[in-house]
């Protein structure tokens, strides 16, 4: 019995080891999550500055997984969509207003689209009461008016949107998923025309769309990791990006925010957890963020865009919360 305990004893002290070894580790990694956690709120100030971070709800509830993020032209107010399927709208400083859920008709939201009027373009997809993927058109009260279903091309009845934008005629630019090709659209929905770069003699599926205040058109190919630019005539000027995982290069990019007061671009990287500056020409200017939880850094971002001031609002979806960023003058 002495020996077995001797040995009971012994293995006891292994598991000791064991554990000390793992809690040396976990205090290591700690240390160096503080360390980056430090780091992070330098390293945007080279070229953008934090600001601050919308986190709630306007009953102080938390906002999960927000996959886009729009500013509202007209009042500059700002549209988010988080994955609780609703649309919750904030003042421009930042101040939760109202939301549109279930009860508004807001049962499946992948993104949306504001107009010069006011009126909110809801895509919406499949859902057990409504078979159809389709934009739901609201009014500048938030009312809803009417849906616009797909049809008139090759793969409507399985077109699934994943991106919008309108331009100052009410035309309609929808981005679907993995798609070769952007659809556009008139006001009540008749194809009027489909943009659809090439890449090799091959169409590229296109992800995303964006619009700046002159009418210049951004489509993205997160398969290709480019952005392709048009005139607002949709006749095309350039492209530019480059596919790969190191710096000035495009891994995963999701949208492409466009700052109105110089023309630089901003694009998103889902899988760099980067954002990626460009001149308003497409030349590489600089990128800032990496994977981190501080100000300034991010998990998985989804989504862009730039406010009249040049704020730039990034869908941080991992970290919950969408996050504000300034240039650096």
């Amino acid at each position: 019995m002495k020996i077995e305990r001797f040995e009971d004893l012994e293995c006891w002290k292994e598991v000791l080891i064991i554990l000390c070894s793992l809690l040396i580790a976990l205090c290591t990694v700690l240390c160096v999550a503080r360390e980056l956690n430090a780091e992070q709120k330098g390293t945007p100030a080279l070229h953008v500055t934090y600001v601050d971070s919308i986190t709630e709800d306007e009953e102080g509830g938390k906002i999960y997984f927000p996959s886009n993020v729009v500013v509202d032209p007209v009042r500059n107010e700002i549209y988010i969509i988080d994955s609780r399927a609703r649309i919750i709208i904030y003042t421009s400083d930042f101040f939760p207003l109202f939301t549109l859920s279930k009860r508004n008709g807001i049962e499946a939201p992948g993104s949306l689209a504001v107009d010069a009027e006011g009126n909110l373009y809801v895509a919406q997809s499949v859902t057990k009461d409504n078979p159809k993927n389709r934009i739901s058109v609201y009014n500048a009260c938030l009312r809803w008016e009417r849906d616009i279903y797909f049809e008139g091309f090759e793969g409507a009845n399985s077109f699934v949107p994943n991106r919008m934008a309108v331009d100052k005629n009410g035309n309609i630019y929808a981005a679907g998923s993995y798609f070769p090709g952007v659809l556009v659209l008139n006001n009540q929905g008749r194809l009027l025309e489909m943009l659809s770069p090439e890449e090799e003699d091959r169409k590229a599926k296109l992800t995303s769309v964006t619009l700046d205040k002159d009418g210049r058109i951004y489509l993205v190919s997160e398969e290709e990791g480019r952005i392709y630019v048009y005139d607002e005539n949709r006749k095309f000027l350039f492209k530019f990006g480059a596919k790969g995982g190191s710096t000035g290069k495009l891994s995963r990019p999701m949208a492409v925010g466009v700052d109105n007061r110089d023309g630089r671009m901003y694009v998103v990287d889902y899988m760099r957890h980067t954002i990626t500056a460009y001149d308003s020409t497409g030349n590489f200017l600089f990128e800032f963020g990496g994977l981190g939880w501080g100000e300034g850094w991010f998990q998985h971002p989804r989504d862009i865009c730039v406010d009249p001031n040049g704020r730039i609002l990034v869908a941080d979806s991992f970290n919950d919360r969408i996050e504000v960023l300034k240039p650096a003058e």
